[in-house]
């Protein structure tokens, strides 16, 4: 089995109010103003607590707007040899 690497790099501008939270597991997510968290690592993922289960979102008008805060985004693969 191989390895890949997988970067993503996303520049966005996001409301003033939003916030980082730092998880149990050392990781970042948004602190969002609602009393949510926001994980964008591979797709949107919305949790009320960033310690317990995080869900996607079916509201296309949330996709959209997030979508919409994306200044830039680059994304590279690479397969990683040892």
């Amino acid at each position: 089995m191989k390895k890949l690497n997988v970067t993503i790099q996303l520049e966005m501008s996001v409301p003033d109010d939003w916030e980082l939270a730092r998880t149990s597991e050392g990781g970042h997510v948004l602190k969002l103003p609602n009393g949510q968290y926001l994980d964008i690592a591979i797709e949107p993922l919305f949790a009320s607590n960033p310690e317990e289960t995080w869900s996607s979102t079916e509201d296309d008008d949330v996709l959209n707007d997030l979508l919409d805060m994306v200044d830039s985004e680059e994304v590279t693969y690479e397969f990683v040899t040892h």
